[in-house]
């Protein structure tokens, strides 16, 4: 790898890569219904880090394997990851106002609308994932293993379970192992689902699979830690939504449980966990190293 190389031109080009190909996927905006296909759109293109696609394609090419083979998979997590944040946004549950520096979308289109285009933004998903002519080059065992993966990472097991204890838990002392099981699920399940989907589509060994697995999961609860830490560091403009949310509502995070500096030092631990598992695989995973140290850097 060039020794000029630079996170950011590998974010903004791998970004550039999935939004074209989001573009191309999903239904236009004037197709009918069309007030569910802008509502659908507004939201998938509304900015953020698109850190599960990239994630899923860093993975990918760690293991030599082709990018424009994993493009429908990340897409499809990134459908999956939007429909999550519009649900997550609605009065029955955060009740946000901004998501990304604008209004979320049950603001602008209504919560009825906001539901129902959640809701087709996850079958999407799955209607892209099992057309098998958007991925001929993969074979229909690792597509099959992909959707398997993916939706019982979005589901009352993963995601979802994340989100319902995390509701429960709001307003009430809890320990350690109930944070960290909210964490995991909530947003680290996703995170690394895109890891093992990579992984599967790159054809990775037995060795290679444990390594990235043990990255994907320090990795996915480290960016949980660190948007617990930006929650109450950042301002609103820096955040992209409404700050200090979390406290207000009680609900159960790293500094609440550790506090401000106890959460930093976690987040650090959880890096430099995540750092170790891809010693084998040498210069090829600076992408994935990189992004690690992205994700907690941001809190700090």
């Amino acid at each position: 790898m060039k020794t000029d190389w630079q996170l950011e031109t590998y974010l903004q080009d791998r970004i550039q890569l999935t939004e074209s190909a989001l573009d191309r996927y999903l239904p236009g905006a004037d197709t009918l219904p069309a007030k569910l296909h802008e509502a659908m759109r507004y939201s998938v293109f509304a900015g953020g880090k698109r850190i599960r696609p990239v994630l899923m394609i860093a993975a990918c090419e760690t293991l030599g394997g082709n990018t424009q083979h994993v493009l429908p998979a990340a897409c499809a997590i990134e459908m999956i990851h939007s429909y999550s944040l519009i649900h997550d946004d609605l009065p029955a549950m955060d009740d946000d106002d901004y998501r990304r520096g604008e209004p979320t979308n049950h603001k602008v289109f209504g919560e009825a609308n906001a539901i129902l285009a959640g809701d087709a933004l996850l079958t999407e998903a799955f209607i892209l994932l099992s057309n098998k002519s958007v991925w001929p080059e993969v074979d229909a065992e690792k597509r099959n293993t992909v959707i398997s993966l993916l939706a019982r990472s979005a589901g009352s097991r993963g995601m979802v379970g994340g989100q319902v204890v995390d509701m429960e838990s709001e307003g009430k002392e809890i320990d350690l192992p109930t944070l960290e099981y909210i964490h995991t699920h909530k947003t680290g399940a996703l995170i690394l689902a895109a890891i093992k989907s990579g992984a599967i589509i790159g054809d990775a060994d037995e060795d290679q699979w444990r390594a990235l697995c043990r990255y994907g999961e320090a990795a996915g609860l480290a960016f949980q830690v660190a948007d617990d830490i930006l929650d109450i560091v950042a301002d609103q403009s820096e955040l992209g939504k409404d700050v200090g949310s979390d406290q207000e509502r009680g609900k159960a995070t790293y500094p609440a449980l550790l506090g401000l500096e106890g959460a930093r030092v976690r987040a650090r631990e959880l890096r430099d966990v995540a750092l170790t598992a891809l010693d084998i695989f040498g210069d090829k995973a600076r992408p994935l190293r990189e992004i690690a140290h992205y994700i907690v850097d941001r809190s700090f």
